[in-house]
């Protein structure tokens, strides 16, 4: 069942399936809810899954308001919003890079409506020196974001599935048009802000939290021990993906999750 609910940023898509706890999936930047198609049915066996659309992407594209500009930390609110108004109980929440962002921040501010983490390729603890600095002030241009993304999301992706190429070819066709380079423009400058370091936050995560890398994503593995680092008593595990770990290797993503879930 596909239904929406109204935050601070206009109308946010989402799809249930299943029945029990609530389990969030989570997306990343100029990528959607059908990301997850290769595990929620899974999920759904076990858990009500809901796959939410962020604002500005997916089937929340058309519904979200023109008046605020993107950011990561407005799709962390949005979370805020979203958990408060569908009042869920504790949740598992699964969460792909700025989905990951969302998902601790969520831990931190409201402990309450999480009861564990699973974080793929999260964003949110970054290791900003000059260079990544300038990566993400360059990529805030929607002129340099529409250019260089398409390149770029074919080289995180590191596609090894049908569905990896579908994702990659979907996020870079996006990034191609301007209102996508925009956005995604908006929310890299955004990753520059120091609201959006959850690094010396991360001591007041309480719940259990499962870190999951792609070792063949761009962004090195050295971050990945630094998000564990970060949050006392993670733990931390790999698998020889891209970004989006799910769709790479569902199976082996399946069983790593299953496992900490038990």
């Amino acid at each position: 069942m596909t239904t929406s609910v109204l935050t601070r940023a206009g109308d946010v898509s989402y799809t249930i399936r299943g029945e029990g706890r609530p389990l969030l999936l989570l997306h990343a930047l100029l990528h959607d809810s059908h990301d997850f198609d290769p595990i929620v049915f899974q999920l759904a066996d076990r858990f009500q899954t809901i796959a939410v659309d962020w604002p500005w992407h997916g089937a929340s594209l058309e519904t979200t308001t023109k008046s605020r500009e993107p950011s990561a930390v407005l799709i962390a609110e949005v979370l805020e919003d979203f958990v408060t108004a569908l009042d869920l109980p504790p949740a598992i929440i699964i969460g792909n890079s700025v989905g990951g962002f969302a998902a601790a921040r969520l831990a931190i501010t409201h402990p309450e409506r999480v009861q564990s983490l699973i974080l793929v390729n999260t964003g949110g603890f970054p290791s900003l020196n000059f260079v990544n600095r300038f990566f993400c002030y360059s990529l805030g241009y929607p002129v340099v974001a529409r250019l260089v993304l398409p390149y770029m999301i074919p080289a995180y992706m590191k596609s090894k599935t049908p569905s990896d190429t579908v994702i990659s070819q979907k996020a870079a066709s996006r990034a191609r048009i301007w209102q996508g380079a925009s956005i995604a423009a908006a929310i890299w400058r955004s990753f520059l802000d120091d609201s959006h370091d959850l690094r010396s936050k991360g001591q007041a995560i309480r719940a259990p939290t499962l870190i999951i890398w792609g070792t063949k994503d761009i962004v090195p593995v050295e971050t990945a021990h630094l998000v564990k680092r970060s949050i006392p008593g993670s733990q931390l595990e790999f698998l020889e993906t891209g970004h989006v770990v799910f769709s790479s290797d569902p199976d082996g993503f399946l069983d790593i999750v299953n496992k900490f879930l038990e």
